[in-house]
């Protein structure tokens, strides 16, 4: 038996678990993340965008709203100015300057349709042409503020906003104010043009709204990434869990199949770690160290296994990378057992993982192999006895035949015809000792038929009731109603009862008992016939060797009935077994195997 092969698998098992426990995170496929970043990446964009635009146009419509609330803010002070006995230009001059001292107020300025300045925060500026590239005569119709981004030559963006101009006096009735416009006194004596449509342009600082805007997007665009990482790390997660699920009960079916595997092994494997400690033992290791493989784990391997065994361990320790031999082991009770041992060490030399053993119980195996030797022997014996049968029984017929002769010549002298007696006695022994030597040596031939077990019983007994009656044996038979017939060659089954008879009334010398009963055994598809007797019963030593050829205890024996008997009953596929105990007599079983009805058995060899 080699081991090497499964042994290479074995020692192996320390990278395979370290792959397995990388299996878990490396077994999600790189296409599911990039798939997930790409599904991910244009939403979280979108989002991002969406937001970026949503705060610009906030920003927006809050400058207009602001713009917007200036223009009325400063019509309505002109308005108010208005209230007065007389309007200049130097007093709308005085308001649009105060007003633009407000420190987000650029510039704030007054023109006609045509462009010209009419009023400005700058009084230099005042008589220049502003907005000739927007359509100022739209714009001075336009309820509604407009706005634009100027650039100042400074760099600076400005958000400025615009619409028509229309401070318009308040109607008078009963010395109030009359309905005429604002601008027809004094202006439209000191200038006629202005009696054009106005337009109000207010310049408003984008700094601070622009700073705002920008902070607001870089957070914006931190939280979308912020988003996107925990997004894709959710998904991952998702992932990865439930590759972890799967890994795990992989593993566990793994586990639980190597595990039933090492368990149910016919060999005997004992794990040892690098501090010599049992770390594994399955069914078989312990079934061959006689102990329980639960309460040997975590003990040291000195104190369990025998001290053959560690040393081959130790062996291993000091460098044999690879150890196959058979040992002699004496177990802690005493017995000594044959192992065949097959053992490696896990990992490289030095890694401390320890070792492994592969144990295999070579008792059965050096028996058959004895069993075969013993068989070879008495084959090559049975061949020698049965040439020398052939030639002892030619001398025996002519020694019979003159002991004859002289015992009818010499009828008269009775010295003679006891003397003659006795060597035709002694030749019709040799001659059926040669009978049985052939019987045994020779291929035996049966012939089959059915039987009924009862009437096989008691036609056998019957062969022996002479003896039984001389030596008072009291015969007990039993045979319960209902075992079906047995199919048999009766002479064969006969002469084995007979022998067992036969044994056990010469082992009953003072007289005894002698049982034999029948009983189905349905489970086996076989009838058993148990032959007890009340005699002195076998040696331990000798029920061993009762079946070997020759040997008997008897002192006239030949000690071939029994290895005939075992003969016969291996030709009909049955067994015979004894149980002998010193003083308590002897049983002996057979068992004759009965097919299932249908089945059919003719003559066999």
């Amino acid at each position: 038996m080699h081991y090497f092969p499964y042994m290479n698998q074995n020692t192996q098992s320390t990278g395979v678990r370290q792959q397995r426990r990388r299996f878990w995170w490396t077994g999600l496929s790189p296409w599911i993340l990039l798939g997930a970043f790409a599904v991910l990446v244009p939403v979280f964009g979108f989002m991002t965008v969406e937001n970026l635009n949503r705060q610009k146009e906030n920003s927006i419509r809050l400058l207009k709203e602001k713009g917007a609330a200036l223009i009325r803010s400063f019509e309505a002070g002109t308005r108010t100015g208005m209230m007065g006995e007389r309007w200049s230009t130097f007093h709308l001059q005085k308001l649009l300057t105060e007003t633009a001292r407000q420190p987000d107020i650029t510039h704030l300025l007054v023109t006609d349709s045509s462009g010209l300045i009419l009023a400005h925060s700058d009084p230099e500026q005042i008589g220049k042409f502003y907005g000739l590239d927007l359509d100022l005569k739209s714009a001075a119709q336009m309820e509604e503020v407009d706005f634009r981004t100027v650039t100042e030559a400074d760099g600076r963006s400005i958000f400025e906003v615009f619409r028509k101009f229309s401070p318009s006096r308040v109607p008078m009735h009963r010395g109030r104010m009359q309905p005429d416009s604002f601008w027809d006194f004094p202006m439209k004596q000191a200038d006629p043009a202005t009696s054009l449509p106005r337009v109000i342009f207010i310049g408003l600082d984008m700094d601070t709204v622009e700073e705002a805007r920008k902070s607001d997007a870089t957070h914006t665009l931190v939280m979308g990434a912020i988003l996107l990482l925990i997004g894709c790390t959710g998904i991952f997660l998702l992932f990865l869990v439930q590759s972890y699920r799967t890994t795990k009960r992989s593993l566990s079916k793994i586990k639980a199949f190597s595990d039933t595997v090492v368990e149910h092994l016919p060999i005997g494997l004992v794990a040892i770690d690098g501090r010599g400690e049992i770390a594994a033992m399955n069914q078989a290791a312990g079934s061959i160290f006689r102990c329980a493989p639960a309460s040997a784990i975590g003990r040291n391997a000195l104190q369990i296994l025998p001290k053959e065994v560690v040393a081959e361990i130790d062996l291993l320790s000091s460098g044999c990378g690879v150890i196959e031999k058979e040992v002699s082991c004496r177990l802690a009770d005493g017995t000594s057992v044959p192992l065949e041992i097959g053992a490696r060490m896990l990992g490289e030399k030095g890694s401390g993982l320890g070792s492994v053993l592969l144990l295999r119980d070579l008792t059965e195996v050096h028996a058959l192999r004895r069993e075969i030797v013993r068989s070879q022997r008495m084959a090559a014996v049975g061949k020698l006895a049965a040439g020398v049968a052939h030639e002892v029984r030619n001398p025996l017929s002519s020694i019979k035949g003159f002991a004859t002769y002289f015992r009818e010549r010499y009828r008269d002298v009775p010295e003679d015809q006891h003397i003659t007696s006795i060597m035709i006695q002694e030749v019709d022994r040799v001659n059926r000792v040669v009978g049985q030597l052939l019987e045994f040596a020779r291929p035996l031939s049966i012939a089959k038929k059915k039987v009924a077990v009862k009437k096989l019983i008691e036609d056998s007994l019957s062969l022996i009731e002479t003896q039984n009656s001389e030596k008072g044996i009291l015969v007990e038979a039993e045979c319960p109603a209902g075992i079906a017939d047995i199919l048999v060659d009766p002479d064969k089954i006969s002469q084995v009862l007979l022998n067992l008879y036969l044994n056990a009334v010469e082992a009953m010398q003072g007289g005894g008992t002698l049982s034999v009963s029948a009983a189905a055994l349905p489970e086996k598809h076989a009838v058993s016939i148990r032959i007890s007797d009340t005699g002195a019963g076998i040696s331990e030593g000798n029920i061993a060797h009762i079946f070997d050829p020759y040997f008997t205890t008897k002192p006239a024996g030949t000690g071939l009935g029994l290895a005939i008997s075992q003969n016969i009953m291996e030709a009909h596929d049955g067994e015979i077994l004894i149980d002998s105990r010193p003083g308590e007599g002897t049983t002996v079983t057979l068992i004759l195997p009965h097919p299932p009805s249908g089945r059919s058995a003719g003559t066999g060899l």
